[in-house]
């Protein structure tokens, strides 16, 4: 371990940071809050109609403090552990310890629970009494709560939200029960340590409630709640480890990342319960107002959702499946705009419909309809799962959003090309543009998948699909060998965030090596320097891909003025504005390190990799990789390149993989529990007998 022998894993300070916005954040996929937050909020439960719709607030038992005692000599530490999920606050005097657990249960998920121990630690036989502050009311701007009778000595309400996001539409019922918190704890002078448990199970059924109510109280009689708790995460971190030898921050980065993305998802294994997708601040955040009023975009299908597939594709699906239930919605917002098939909002909650609170955005952010099918694509090449489009739907979607393409655009005469007019790219500096590079990429893209999947299930492709994708206009200049942002784009206009550079990756747009570098060279200075903190990831991968590591990695420290001590949440701007533990900053910072150092790319025959990274870093390790339901490990130095199946599918049709290497096309084998080492060359994890 580089950097000395610190836990990456471990964020520990004597106080609290004095923006509570930065403080750290407990989730678990249904329930997340920030600590000592005075609301929680729960998946999929908006208040609100259209632009107003938000997360409901609900009221938060979990906001208890412990009040110091007024005597001297005490130390305090604050700590969140991401390998339990659980955040503590530690009093150390001179005769007792106190400690103070807060934690989103990972695996029962309707349930959230904060202890308190106090353990003697002298010879002391005085009562030891620790005060409590508890602001929670059981109040709510969007909830109709009203009072129920008491459960196994729990509190209730319940309560439905004011308004519907679309007219007629559902409004979720809100049941809440929670252990009384009282003002005061006392040990006894005969106890050495005693533990108080105090839980919040939130649902939108009573039922559902009073059981997770009732399964907590029987693992926290038993003394296993937490336990239970942390054996969960213990079990979600090994289907996902990354182990750099580098620096600590870097090291401490991508934990903290992970961690905040891996408490997003939904419980490992099979479930019932809907997944809702995922909001730039996430869970925890999404109040009237505040990040983005948690409504799902682009941030979940491009920046999130690449490397959560690389490890957990069952998340990924149930990532999908959040788009596929929201289709309905999205063919309305289509028709409303005069348009076929279906257009995925900017702004997304419950149902799909549009609900950007600012019109431009809805009407003319028009790429996220390609940016979600991406994501599919990205699916299917990994796991080649044709149920998923054969009877689950995805078909339907991926028609759907073709027939969008192909009515949004409009043919140009003197041109011969398709356009696709009055849009705002990425780079939201600009609006109303013609012919956005991005846009007009990702469209040509979407139609592309749309007719490699028709093909794979034997169903006739549309020859519109295929015109339109083949004729459809991506700006390049010739002269500069670049690709403008739009139409009428002049070599020097600043640009807000990471725009034309997605071309390369993670779209794999064709151009040379020259126009890449172009590419970057041409908006690198004139990128905002304190925007969206994603946009300097995608700068490294573009450098990384042409093994300019070092100005590579100049691009990746840029993020780290996004990072806020002690607990790693990031902000949206480097200044502090925006949106707080910002998901989308850490997707784009992982995929620099899982897609830029290792140079993986998705591709319909091959996971392709190419590895390359700065001098300060010696070793990757990156196991648990998915592909074709096979579990990969791969050891990376800068000397070779050492792959291993850790786990093997199980299916008698299922084929066997081989890493080949570029430019010889020598092959490897890969078989369950050998590792082989083709060297440092690049090169592809592919199907036994695939083509590369």
């Amino acid at each position: 371990m580089a950097d000395g022998d610190e836990d990456p894993g471990v964020f520990s300070s004597p106080k609290l940071p004095s923006d509570p916005r930065l403080l750290a954040t407990v989730t678990n996929g249904y329930l997340g809050t920030r600590v000592y937050r005075r609301i929680l909020h729960a998946s999929g439960v908006y208040n609100g109609a259209a632009g107003d719709t938000h997360r409901a607030d609900i009221p938060s038992p979990l906001s208890a403090r412990l009040v110091l005692p007024g005597t001297g000599g005490l130390t305090q530490s604050f700590t969140l552990d991401t390998h339990t999920g659980t955040f503590s606050h530690v009093l150390q005097a001179a005769d007792f310890m106190a400690t103070h657990q807060i934690y989103a249960h990972h695996s029962l998920v309707h349930l959230m629970a904060f202890s308190i121990t106090i353990q003697r630690s002298s010879h002391s036989t005085q009562p030891i009494t620790l005060q409590l502050h508890s602001p929670f009311e059981p109040k709510s701007q969007d909830l109709d709560l009203k009072q129920g009778p008491d459960f196994q000595g729990a509190h209730y309400i319940h309560g439905q939200t004011l308004a519907a996001e679309v007219e007629g539409g559902p409004r979720p019922t809100v049941h809440v029960l929670w252990t009384p918190v009282p003002r005061a704890l006392t040990l006894r002078g005969d106890e050495r340590r005693r533990r108080w448990d105090f839980l919040t199970a939130v649902a939108e059924s009573e039922e559902q409630a009073k059981s997770s109510y009732s399964q907590g109280l029987r693992l926290a009689a038993a003394g296993a709640l937490h336990r239970s708790h942390a054996g969960a995460w213990a079990e979600r971190w090994r289907g996902c480890r990354v182990a750099l030898e580098g620096p600590c921050r870097l090291r401490r980065a991508v934990r903290a990342c992970l961690y905040y993305l891996l408490s997003s998802l939904p419980p490992l294994g099979p479930t019932d319960l809907p997944f809702h997708g995922i909001s730039p601040g996430g869970l925890s955040n999404g109040t009237r107002g505040e990040d983005y009023w948690g409504h799902v975009f682009w941030d979940q299908d491009t920046w999130m959702f690449p490397s959560i597939l690389l490890f957990y594709p069952d998340a990924a699906r149930a990532m999908l499946g959040y788009r596929l239930r929201t289709l309905q919605g999205a063919r309305c917002n289509a028709l409303q705009r005069g348009f076929q098939g279906a257009q995925f909002p900017w702004e997304s909650a419950a149902t799909g419909r549009e609900v950007c609170p600012e019109e431009i955005y809805g009407e003319q952010e028009i790429h996220v309809t390609g940016d979600v099918l991406m994501a599919f694509e990205q699916y299917y090449y990994t796991t080649q799962d044709q149920k998923l489009f054969r009877e689950d739907g995805g078909w339907d979607l991926v028609s759907a959003v073709a027939q969008y393409w192909c009515s949004r655009m409009v043919w140009d005469e003197e041109e011969q090309c398709y356009h696709i007019k009055g849009v705002m790219p990425p780079d939201e500096y600009h609006s109303r543009v013609d012919n956005s590079a991005y846009t007009n990429a990702v469209a040509r893209r979407s139609l592309n998948f749309a007719a490699a999947v028709a093909r794979d299930l034997s169903l006739p492709v549309p020859e519109e699909w295929v015109h339109c994708a083949r004729k459809v206009k991506v700006p390049f200049d010739a002269e500069r060998k670049y690709h403008p942002e739009y139409d009428g784009y002049s070599p020097g206009e600043p640009v807000k965030q990471a725009d034309v550079v997605l071309l390369g990756f993670p779209l794999m747009h064709p151009m040379s090596p020259e126009v890449r570098r172009n590419d970057l060279e041409m908006y690198e200075p004139v990128t905002e320097r304190d925007g969206p903190a994603m946009t300097w990831s995608m700068f490294a991968v573009g450098w990384l891909e042409l093994k300019e590591v070092q100005r590579a990695q100049s691009q990746l420290n840029k993020c780290f003025s996004n990072i806020t001590e002690p607990f790693q949440i990031w902000v949206e701007n480097s200044d502090g504005s925006g949106a707080v533990n910002f998901l989308t900053g850490m997707g784009g910072f992982l995929q620099a390190v899982l897609f830029g150092y290792t140079g993986f790319r998705i591709t319909r025959s091959s996971l392709r990799f190419d590895p390359a990274f700065p001098q300060d870093i010696h070793k990757l390790k990156v196991a648990a990789i998915s592909y074709l339901g096979n579990k990969l490990k791969f050891t990376i130095t800068k000397e070779e390149i050492r792959i291993k199946v850790t786990e093997r599918v199980q299916h008698p049709e299922a084929p066997a993989l081989e890493a080949v290497l570029e430019g010889s096309g020598q092959r490897f084998p890969l078989r369950e529990g050998n590792g082989v080492t083709p060297g440092a060359a690049p090169g592809a994890s592919a199907a036994w007998g695939e083509p590369f």
